[in-house]
């Protein structure tokens, strides 16, 4: 039985359908891509999957207890903002901290009850389940994944109110993945991870036991990932068998087929009209009129919709100087005490691609500022070349003003009339009164269309872009891709869009533990990073085989101590017992001895036997106080 069956699924928000007629399965440990254009409604088919909304029309089932993890685009509210980023993810584990509790308090009622039977079958039945739960390991997978999702450990202690959006979004993920539910839907899961993270994310998912549907525009983490994509467009969803490279290639095959199909249906139909025209007044106007009728009944075969994409091209204004960013002794950051980073030379020329990539926080995007001015350098200098016209795409689009519209922001960029302007947002998909909605309130795919429409109105010949197809859909990535490769002045990009790199790339500029490498392709940094992290986990694996062999030690140490102490108590309670009940029947004897005395009124023997009847109660105390103490 699939995780999740649904049929005849349609979507509607008021009159706008969003989809309509989708029927889907997901079988165990599927591992799906979900791609469209941006706005076709991947996200809400997601949703509805996920149980998050409900469907307009359709029929959707679950298997039975199925435990569903939800990944949104922002995830900012929903994980406790007070709690640590540790305690967030060790919330996840509190059936194992019960346990620990539970096996702490069984220790304590072994030693009280002198180790009955009931409870040391408890205890040792408590104490496996919590072995084969993971008790000695759990910590070490916590710090596993938010180290593989780019969190250092000194942000593990970090409130996650005071985290950024990106980090709870990626908080709330690693959290998922320590709960490995059923199945898994991930909307745009590699959105605030960096290279190392998206490639430590396909590794983890690759082992994945359960069902994951994942919505992404990283074509190189789809190839690895998916073995199976949904495309959602035009209100349909087909299906394709194999990774993202596959699917492209069946997608143009079934594309070129239904074309094909159709034309051939066109020709028919219009020699069948011609000989109607011809024939339906003359000798053969039975024939036409048959012919006329089955026309009428044939079922049409609807031409085939192609997504078109953005229409644009990157002219230059003047051709810059050979050396056209050269960057000496460098050092980039805020606080002369910390700097972020720090170079020795480098230099970009004229007509290269340079990728600048680097983990999450390393200074990526200081040094961009700093190139670009905004930042003054701690040390050394940047030197701009010889007619150089710098171009910049901020990432998140910082550089558009969020009040104006789409119109505006386009008047402003270039020299324009408002009806050339509208013809030019035509190129970017807006269109009517689109153009008239302020960026604030575009999504993030609209915006950066309209980032890269005011980036080419600039004609600059040095193109500075810091993460250029975020928010992008696959095809307008591609279209940047061919537009960039045609572009005849030189490109500072940062990214870790792996497709782009290896299309561009002339050479790479990673930065690593605060300085910068140049190498000269993708290739032979994805190597060096290979060696380095095997290195990394080598010895990572090491120290966690060696602390977790160390806990399980200790804590096999501390509960064979326990036992000793348990036993040990038990045993001296025992002889305790065992000489109190010995006093009590002596001193009961001497009770009875005592009235026997007073009756025959021997008052020697009386004395006698009252000296030996304290004696027997003081010792009788002691005991007592002393057997009270041991337990």
């Amino acid at each position: 039985m699939s995780l999740v069956s649904a049929s005849k699924l349609s979507k509607a928000y008021g009159a706008q359908d969003v989809f309509a007629d989708v029927s889907v399965e997901i079988p165990h440990r599927a591992k799906i891509a979900l791609v469209g254009p941006n706005g076709s409604g991947k996200t809400t088919l997601l949703r509805v999957i996920g149980d998050q909304e409900p469907p307009t029309m359709g029929d959707i089932r679950r298997a039975r207890n199925i435990r569903v993890g939800y990944l949104p685009q922002q995830a900012e509210r929903l994980l406790d903002e007070d709690d640590s980023l540790w305690e967030a993810m060790l919330d996840v584990f509190g059936h194992l901290l019960a346990q620990s509790a539970e096996l702490k308090r069984l220790e304590m009622a072994m030693a009280e009850s002198n180790g009955g039977d009931a409870v040391v079958q408890r205890y040792g039945g408590t104490l496996e389940a919590f072995e084969r739960g993971g008790g000695y390991t759990y910590e070490a997978r916590i710090q596993q994944v938010l180290a593989g999702l780019g969190f250092d450990k000194d942000e593990f202690d970090e409130p996650i109110g005071q985290l950024s959006g990106g980090q709870k979004t990626r908080a709330l993920l690693a959290r998922l993945l320590l709960e490995e539910p059923d199945l898994l839907l991930l909307d745009e899961p590699t959105n605030h991870l960096d290279l190392a993270g998206v490639e430590w994310l396909e590794e983890y998912l690759a082992s994945w036991q359960g069902a994951v549907v994942v919505v992404a525009h990283d074509r190189a983490f789809l190839d690895v990932f998916a073995s199976r994509v949904w495309e959602l467009a035009w209100g349909r969803l087909e299906e394709y068998r194999g990774n993202y490279s596959e699917y492209v290639d069946q997608k143009a095959a079934r594309l070129a087929r239904q074309l094909a199909l159709y034309e051939e249906q066109q020709e028919f139909i219009a020699r069948t009209e011609t000989f109607i025209r011809r024939n339906i007044a003359g000798q053969r106007t039975r024939e036409a009129q048959g012919r006329r009728k089955r026309l009428e009944r044939l079922e049409r075969i609807q031409r085939p919709k192609e997504y078109r994409p953005m229409g644009f091209s990157l002219d230059t204004a003047a051709r810059s100087g050979d050396l056209v960013l050269g960057l000496y002794d460098l050092v980039v950051g805020y606080h002369p005490a910390q700097p972020l980073l720090k170079l020795e030379e480098v230099e970009l020329r004229r007509g290269q691609t340079i990728a600048l990539v680097g983990p999450n926080g390393c200074g990526k995007t200081s040094l961009v500022r700093t190139i670009l001015g905004e930042v003054a350098p701690l040390g050394g200098r940047v030197r701009i070349g010889a007619s150089v016209q710098l171009g910049h795409l901020a990432q998140g689009h910082t550089n558009l003003d969020l009040e104006r519209s789409v119109l505006d922001t386009i008047l402003e960029a270039g020299a324009l009339k408002i009806s050339e302007a509208r013809d030019f947002l035509g190129a970017y998909r807006f269109s009517g009164d689109e153009v008239f909605k302020r960026v604030r309130d575009l999504s993030g795919g609209e915006q950066a269309r309209v980032a890269l429409a005011v980036l080419v109105l600039q004609g600059a010949n040095v193109l500075v872009l810091d993460e250029p197809t975020n928010h992008l859909d696959i095809p307008s990535q591609e279209l940047l891709e061919r537009v960039l490769a045609d572009f005849d002045g030189s490109v500072l990009m940062v990214t870790h869009d792996r497709y782009l790199i290896r299309a561009l790339g002339d050479r790479v500029w990673a930065i690593q533990d605060g300085e910068l490498e140049e190498f000269v392709s993708y290739e032979a940094y994805r190597e060096e990073e290979r060696q380095r992290r095997v290195r990394s986990r080598d010895n990572e694996r090491t120290r966690a085989r060696s602390e977790e062999s160390g806990a399980r030690s200790d804590e096999r140490k501390r509960r064979k101590r326990a036992r000793r102490e348990i036993e040990r108590a038990a045993s001296v309670r025992a002889e305790f017992e065992e000489r109190i009940q010995e006093l009590e029947t002596r001193q009961a004897e001497l009770a009875g001895q005592l009235a026997a005395a007073s009756r025959e009124q021997a008052v020697s023997r009386v004395r006698e036997l009252g000296e030996e009847y304290g004696e027997v109660e003081q010792h009788l105390e002691e005991l007592l106080a002393q057997w009270a103490e041991t337990a």
